[in-house]
């Protein structure tokens, strides 16, 4: 199932305490925010920046998501994903876990890389993730680091043959890439 129909939007985790109780769903489509510690541009560099593809690739290798989109932005990360396993919270750190004892080996220092917490939301339907996807991308240019996305190289997208079209084109795309026609 692609899609949970929910009635509830998580927002910004000010404290890792607030996870107790959190219910999180397998099978469902999650956007999530997380941020760098006091909003360091640490994934302007192109090394540091690809740990963040490698860590959400491993993330999908091991069967605990399934990324649709992602974008490393300076200073955050945008991630889309079908959870398959473990709840959202043990995912989320996990991957934050792992991507900052990467980059701080990279970077021969110690101590935190991202701030405590995250925010997310889990998607409703296929207009919430047609406009997630698109937000994702379209995030190095709404912050001005390049005129159109093609340019900004540390992102990725499931389905790319076109990043600007219209909604029943997307559909369309959607259906084909879960291998039906609608």
């Amino acid at each position: 199932m692609l899609f949970a129909i929910v009635h509830r939007y998580h927002r910004r985790m000010s404290s890792p305490r607030l996870t107790r109780g959190r219910n999180s769903e397998r099978q469902a489509v999650y956007a999530v925010t997380i941020v760098t510690r006091l909003r360091r541009p640490l994934f302007g560099s192109t090394t540091l920046a690809s740990i963040v593809r490698e860590q959400l690739q491993l993330c999908d290798a091991e069967g605990i998501t399934r990324t649709h989109a992602w974008v490393a932005m300076p200073d955050h990360v945008h991630w889309l994903f079908e959870l398959r396993s473990d709840g959202l919270s043990a995912c989320l750190q996990r991957f934050k876990s792992r991507s900052a004892r990467a980059v701080n080996s990279i970077r021969t220092t110690e101590g935190a890389v991202w701030q405590a917490g995250f925010y997310d939301h889990m998607l409703r339907d296929e207009d919430d993730l047609l406009a997630q996807e698109q937000y994702i991308i379209d995030n190095p240019v709404r912050r001005g680091l390049v005129g159109n996305p093609h340019q900004y190289p540390h992102w990725g997208c499931r389905w790319i043959p076109n990043l600007n079209p219209d909604a029943q084109t997307r559909r369309a795309q959607l259906a084909v890439a879960r291998g039906r026609d609608d």
